[in-house]
């Protein structure tokens, strides 16, 4: 038969050029091992249906077939995500990587808050089961490595406001606050006057409640509002894992607005996920195509030169910027395996499906961080234009 000539074909040919830990069984029993050792996934392909999902095994291919059920999969995210990558690279040409600026998605504010809804509001309980404490769902920093989630996850928040100096009083804006981490040790170990905005209800929801049981009411507001719509001044803006949702061709806007809300000495921070490819292209071999179906719905990543350049059409300058791929890497790594080893307690939040999204969506991240195909990069910035000595002579002052 066809099928069984061209599968063998592609069998022979991952054999010839990698040795992976993959057991590959057929509907009809037949079964396939691609390398002398014990295998540490098996992939079972339930119908000859899905033979066209592995014979051209993109990422986004591959992610849609684990997801809806096409194939079947056992072993652990992270080996799961590892042997996908090297399937693609040996059955697929590395082909240029298509640039977001060709295509671009229309954001609206009824489609962003869908797209933030859609991801963010799952249920806090989902989200509890694999964060830290705190629930800080962004890119941890660590001193050496070594530290737990928790510890690292307070330390990135610390890192961030003390980069920007924030001083006791001052007012500060927390665009896209989740669920009210940074609002509220702002207020509580800074002494800060912290507004905080979020598009999704469920993080509004509990980050009020939050700040009720700190203490903080009338310190720290949480307002379910987009950040377009926010009026007044502020000393202090922070911007953490949120402008991924503004879309490439707004970025200039976005940092408009941040310009238009920070007061003449003020100082801003954004901290983002930017690819990196210099065409502002998606990741290798359609793992961006996955997650803007499955998981980020409009989400589009610039690289650093375009967030710089936009910086500058908004009216910012950009101060520092430090590049914490390393760390996000690490972060996404605890959380994959946060998210296994507390499997059964999520899958009593969340279907089936949204739970194989959420699996391969957080160990894929791992790897692509951890090969450079993404990045995280914090900027601070202030008002272009203004007299030099925005920040101390030393970048010492960011680590006391």
């Amino acid at each position: 038969m066809f099928w069984e000539r061209k599968l063998e074909n592609w069998v022979d040919h991952i054999r010839e050029n990698a040795a992976l830990p993959l057991r590959l069984q057929l509907w009809n029993g037949q079964r396939f091992d691609f390398g002398k050792q014990a295998p540490k996934v098996t992939v079972t392909v339930p119908h000859v249906s899905s033979l066209p999902f592995l014979l051209k095994p993109t990422l986004a291919n591959l992610g849609r077939a684990y997801v809806e059920g096409k194939l079947l999969v056992e072993g652990r995210a992270k080996e799961v995500i590892a042997v996908a990558n090297a399937l693609a690279a040996h059955t697929l040409k590395r082909e240029t990587r298509p640039g977001f600026i060709g295509n671009p998605f229309s954001h609206t504010r009824r489609r962003d808050a869908d797209a933030i809804q859609y991801h963010y509001d799952v249920s806090n309980a989902f989200y509890q089961l694999w964060l830290d404490p705190n629930m800080v769902y962004s890119c941890a920093y660590f001193e050496t490595g070594e530290e737990d989630l928790a510890t690292a996850q307070v330390a990135k928040i610390d890192h961030i406001l003390n980069k920007i100096q924030v001083r006791p009083g001052d007012t500060l804006l927390d665009i896209g606050c989740g669920w009210g981490a940074l609002a509220i040790r702002a207020a509580q170990e800074y002494s800060a006057r912290v507004t905080g905005v979020t598009l999704s209800a469920n993080q509004h929801a509990l980050a009020t409640e939050r700040v009720r049981e700190a203490g903080l009411d009338g310190r720290v507001e949480i307002r379910l509002q987009d950040y377009r719509d926010v009026e007044g001044e502020f000393d202090r803006i922070t911007s953490v894992g949120m402008f991924e949702h503004v879309g490439i061709r707004n970025l200039a806007q976005y940092f408009g607005k941040i310009n238009a809300l920070l007061k003449p000495d003020g100082l801003a921070m954004n901290h983002g996920i930017t690819t990196t490819d210099v065409g502002n292209g998606e990741t290798p071999y359609g793992g961006g195509e996955f997650i803007d179906t499955y998981v980020f719905p409009q989400g589009e990543l610039p690289h650093v030169s375009l967030v710089l350049k936009a910086m500058q059409e908004g009216g910012l300058e950009p101060l520092d910027v430090e590049n914490l791929r390393r760390h996000y890497a690490r972060t996404c790594s605890i959380w994959a395996d946060n998210f296994e080893a507390r499997a059964d307690e999520i899958l009593q939040t969340v279907d089936e499906k949204r739970f194989r999204i959420w699996r391969v969506y957080l160990a894929g991240c791992a790897y692509a961080f951890n090969k450079d195909w993404i990045s995280l990069n914090q900027i601070v910035c202030g008002k272009a234009g203004r007299e030099a000595g925005a920040l101390p002579w030393s970048r010492r002052y960011m680590y006391r």
